[in-house]
């Protein structure tokens, strides 16, 4: 007799379940306030527990995987993409996010971040920019602005820093926001659209060290005295490379909000396509059929 009885729902992900260790960045570090964002959103959306693959690379925001309770990986410095791309592509029923900084993501990364974002692999990725090098006690970053001291630069940076925004939007990007960990609401919103928009999503959150760089993004906080102005959606075109470029040219302390959004076939599509071609053409064999046929023939 057949069991007619309905599945259970799923139980309810909750903070307690997706909690791992706890976090040991410095007193006040916006990255606690990017935790607990990245908690809230998984939770209302309602993702599976055993669904969620977290993966990072070094820096002091890439320490997300220790704690978090999910599937994850902390993999050598810039290279998280091209792992996280290969989880993607390999497993497509995952949800797969990537977490680091300026360092990791603009400097490093910088390439890996460029080709995963042309491709359009289906992920989120989140960079916590705090303008320096925080892991290793201050050295200038590529996002450090002019005349800022460090370690490496105790008179002052003199190099022009990198322009994270506008260097997403050239990337290929079909998802690019910005947003601050000051700015609680905020960050929810365009961490929910981001894991909801299918292809590369990335966010820019401004995360300050306390420790190195305090006060580096008082000029985007209301309550210090400065300005959180958003992208007007009812007159911004979205689907636009030349209104988002735009938007990026000033970002101090710039606007917040999605810059550029659009839909372009996910590099996980397009493989998953070429692949069920592939297959018909060989008359369905199994990828064990295939291997046993190719060892054959080497014989």
């Amino acid at each position: 007799m057949s069991d007619t009885t309905p599945a259970a729902p799923a139980e309810k992900l909750t903070k307690k379940q997706l909690k791992a260790d706890h976090p040991t960045w410095c007193p006040a570090c916006g990255d606690f306030a990017v935790l607990a964002s990245f908690f809230n959103v998984v939770q209302k959306l309602g993702i599976p527990h055993e669904k969620i693959v977290c993966v990072a690379g070094i820096g002091c925001s890439s320490r997300f995987p220790y704690f978090v309770n999910t599937h994850g990986i902390h993999f050598i410095h810039g290279r998280a993409l091209p792992l996280a791309t290969g989880i993607s592509l390999s497993r497509p029923d995952l949800h797969v996010f990537v977490f680091g900084g300026d360092g990791d993501g603009f400097s490093i990364g910088g390439n890996h971040l460029n080709h995963a974002a042309r491709k359009n692999v289906n992920l989120s990725y989140v960079v916590m920019d705090n303008f320096v090098y925080g892991l290793t006690k201050n050295q200038t970053s590529p996002t450090t602005p002019i005349g800022q001291r460090s370690k490496t630069d105790p008179r002052g940076a003199i190099d022009q820093p990198i322009n994270p925004m506008a260097q997403l939007v050239s990337s290929g990007a079909t998802f690019i926001a910005r947003t601050h960990a000051a700015q609680v609401k905020h960050m929810n919103e365009m961490f929910e659209r981001a894991i909801l928009h299918p292809g590369f999503a990335v966010v820019e959150t401004l995360s300050e060290c306390t420790m190195f760089n305090p006060g580096s993004f008082d000029d985007s906080i209301p309550r210090k005295g400065g300005v959180f102005d958003l992208v007007d959606e009812e007159t911004q075109d979205l689907e636009s490379i030349a209104a988002a470029m735009d938007l990026s040219q000033d970002l101090s302390p710039g606007k917040f909000g999605v810059y550029y959004e659009t839909k372009r076939p996910t590099k996980n599509d397009l493989e998953r396509e070429w692949l069920s071609d592939a297959q018909s053409k060989i008359g369905g064999l199994s990828q064990r059929d295939l291997l046993k046929q190719r060892f054959s023939s080497m014989r």
